[in-house]
């Protein structure tokens, strides 16, 4: 982010400067959200084995997974309501610091050998409130102040960061569970939630003028549903990962570390593969920092298919190298499609209801997830867990395949104003160069997403 200046007589680099578009605020919540997903994507492998090394079958991975799910589903649209009606900030920060002792309790529990299932689940609903409410915050404070022509550049940039932690993250959290144990992991996660709720605190908003009093909460969440169902990409889309978010969920939550445990050698191969996964998101960014596709969602939706590769590879199962390889490829299309779904947003709809908006979206895609996180094992048992992955592998090619006949998805073009419009949150970027705006996933969305990267399709893999 840093670009050399020099003392204009023998061109020697004399200070570094961020870029134009970079301002305090976007370094600060880049920083964040680096620091937050180091710590999540660990987690993600931490909490399955935790469970796994107290005795719990597959199921019981799954019902842990299950019970964050349920209170992100429920509470997601209240927080984008909230969102649009509070400083965002102040809802990351406090949405940071409930995550923050609910993973530390969850630690403390694994490392005295105390945690009981049931801990476990209560201590992951209260993780999956405080992402209910910090994921359409997020999502509303970043994109509400990326503008201009550098707007698609910044966002992928700040992905490109949540993704490169996401490689640390994953590669380290499979390796420190292997050799000190999954709760170390966890209390790691929580201090990460602790610094980056502390970075966020630090946000200079004193420019953002209050938002005007609303009729209600109600009339709020009806405006959002309308912004939703007027526009059919929207809701063709957010539809689509309704499934696709579930059963790539029930695969890389339930499934992924069972045939890691039992083929692949155990937790550090499959910390490996997530890793694989994030340096291909690494790679989508860079590609998406060069890349302005003119058919914004036809490019994205295309780059869904290859969301079924990873459940097929573990249905085999694969080599470790070969999975790897599938890991990178699918992390490098699906951070194109994250791109192209949030330019899509950004560009249509209006700033003052994006939370509602983004709340809507990842209500949409989340909320079948609990049922087929809950049911993953049940499923296993039924049918065996290798006919279980290669469903995920058709549902998902099947439904990308359905989303690419609404007409609206073939034709959303890039309008050259796209980005142009300012919100009243832009002035947090006043502390750069002129133009520049401070800062979303998202993936993870935005901010505090797991090793997948948000929404729909970023939501993906949500810790």
């Amino acid at each position: 982010m840093l670009t050399p200046r020099t003392d204009g007589r023998d061109g020697s680099p004399r200070r570094f400067r961020r870029p134009a578009w970079a301002g305090r605020n976007y370094t600060l919540l880049t920083t964040a959200a680096v620091v937050a997903n180091l710590g999540s994507a660990g987690s993600l492998i931490a909490a399955a084995f935790a469970v796994l090394g107290t005795g719990g079958s597959a199921t019981d991975v799954g019902l842990v997974a299950t019970a964050r799910t349920i209170p992100l589903v429920v509470f997601l649209l209240i927080g984008g309501a909230v969102a649009d009606r509070l400083p965002r900030h102040r809802v990351m920060v406090a949405a940071n610091a409930l995550n923050c002792v609910s993973q530390g309790l969850f630690a403390v529990l694994v490392l005295t050998g105390e945690a009981r299932l049931w801990q476990m689940a209560v201590l992951a609903a209260l993780g999956g409130t405080g992402q209910a409410f910090f994921a359409p915050a997020s999502e509303g404070m970043v994109l509400s102040t990326v503008t201009g022509e550098h707007a698609s550049r910044a966002f992928a940039f700040f992905r490109m960061s949540m993704n490169g932690a996401n490689i640390g993250g994953a590669a380290l959290g499979g390796a420190l569970v292997a050799a000190v144990g999954p709760g170390w992991v966890l209390a790691v996660d929580a201090a990460a939630f602790a610094v980056a709720g502390a970075l966020r605190a630090f946000l200079d908003v004193h420019h953002i003028p209050e938002r005007a009093p609303t009729a209600g909460l109600l009339k709020d969440l009806r405006d959002g549903w309308r912004e939703v169902v007027s526009r059919p990409w929207l809701w063709a889309v957010v539809g689509q990962f309704a499934v696709v978010n579930a059963v790539v969920v029930a695969a890389e939550a339930v499934y992924g570390p069972m045939v890691a445990e039992e083929h692949l050698g155990g937790p550090r191969p499959w910390g490996l593969a997530l890793a694989a996964f994030g340096a291909g998101t690494v790679g989508g960014a860079l590609l998406m920092m060069r890349l302005k596709p003119r058919r914004i969602l036809l490019t994205g939706i295309l780059c869904v298919f290859p969301l079924a590769l990873p459940s097929a590879a573990l249905a085999v199962p694969v080599p470790v190298t070969v999975l790897l390889l599938v890991m990178f490829g699918t992390g490098i299309a699906l951070e194109v499609f994250g791109v192209m779904w949030m330019v899509a947003l950004h560009q249509e709809i209006p700033e003052e209801k994006f939370s509602r908006v983004s709340s809507y979206d990842w209500f949409g895609s989340l909320a079948i997830t609990p049922v087929a996180t809950a049911l993953a094992g049940p499923v296993q048992d039924l049918i065996g867990r290798t006919a279980a992955l290669w469903g995920c592998s058709a549902l998902i090619a099947l439904l990308t395949a359905a989303v690419l006949c609404v007409p609206d998805v073939r034709r959303l073009t890039r309008r050259p104003a796209a980005g142009s419009r300012l919100s009243g949150a832009s002035a947090m970027g006043s502390e750069g160069a002129a133009g520049s705006v401070a800062p979303v996933g998202d993936p993870g969305r935005v901010g505090d997403a797991g090793a997948s990267a948000p929404g729909s399709g970023s939501a993906v893999s949500a810790p």
